[in-house]
């Protein structure tokens, strides 16, 4: 029992949020790849794969992170009771286990056609190089948001086996979305951050929030409207786009207190339920 909530610990498995973030783009790029009209009903199949391969991807992505991050995360209130912080878990056992779980994603990927099999194995170094960003630079989410948003690309190319415009336009929006949600939840430890010298997009915008924050936002919304436009989606999709809007902009940039942590997890986990209405929208657009 010691070993499995170590597991967990270690992988998050228990805090959906990491995967969803992570899920939400590859289904939205399967929806707009996907042609209804199509006898060969892939869609829940390779929403499935997705799923999986989201889970076991950010659960191997997190041990990589503590690694990285583990005489950083013992001097945070948040996050010093990690097991490979603490030394529960070393870090030669952390590289094992990550490897075996990107083996398991490396089973699934197989499913796909070659296009996205080489695409997604293209994305590898900049899944496990992002833990190490916030070293060099401001914009660790920037870094974060190429990587968490690759998953739209691969979701369209598994249906298509080619790249346009669209999924193009609609990958930048969702990097800005990232950015936006990611700076959030960093206020949570901005100021142990700034102890230790680590950097965000969360201390960069500190006396700003709010403006920046609407800046990401607004740039995804954009590509929302223009992903509709370009794909003729229908006018409930459009109509749909209002409730996202009220997501964005009051429930999460309105209600933000950058001084209260808890409050910015709240705001943060509440990407979730965006996640799920776009996924809602883009499947009423289409049919």
């Amino acid at each position: 029992m010691n070993q499995i909530k170590l597991f967990i610990e270690l992988t998050r498995i228990n805090k959906p949020i990491g995967y969803m973030l992570l899920f939400w783009p590859c289904s939205w790029g399967l929806i707009i790849g996907y042609n209804f009209r199509d006898e060969n009903n892939l869609l829940y199949l390779y929403l499935t794969f997705f799923l999986i391969g989201s889970i076991l991807m950010r659960s191997a992505g997190c041990i990589i992170n503590d690694i990285a991050d583990r005489q950083f995360d013992i001097k945070v209130d948040r996050t010093k009771n990690r097991p490979i912080a603490t030394g529960k878990v070393t870090v030669i056992n952390g590289y094992l286990l990550s490897g075996f779980l990107c083996l398991l994603a490396l089973v699934v990927l197989i499913n796909f056609n070659h296009l996205t099999i080489l695409l997604a194995l293209g994305s590898m170094p900049l899944a496990f190089t992002y833990p190490l960003m916030k070293r060099f630079t401001y914009w660790p989410q920037l870094f974060l948001g190429i990587t968490f948003n690759y998953g739209l690309i691969l979701g369209w190319t598994s249906i298509n086996n080619e790249i346009n415009l669209i999924p193009i336009i609609f990958y930048f929006g969702s990097i800005f979305w990232t950015i936006g949600y990611d700076t959030i939840y960093g206020f949570q430890d901005i100021k142990d951050d700034e102890i230790i010298g680590l950097k965000s997009t969360s201390i960069k915008f500190k006396k700003i929030p709010h403006f920046f924050i609407n800046i990401c936002y607004s740039t995804f919304f954009l590509s929302l409207i223009i992903v509709g436009y370009l794909m003729k989606l229908n006018i409930f999709y459009f109509i749909f786009l209002i409730l996202i809007l009220l997501q964005m902009f009051y429930f999460q940039i309105k209600q933000l207190d950058i001084s209260k942590p808890l409050k910015c997890l709240t705001i943060f986990k509440s990407n979730n339920l965006l996640g799920l209405l776009i996924f809602i929208g883009l499947l009423i657009g289409k049919i």
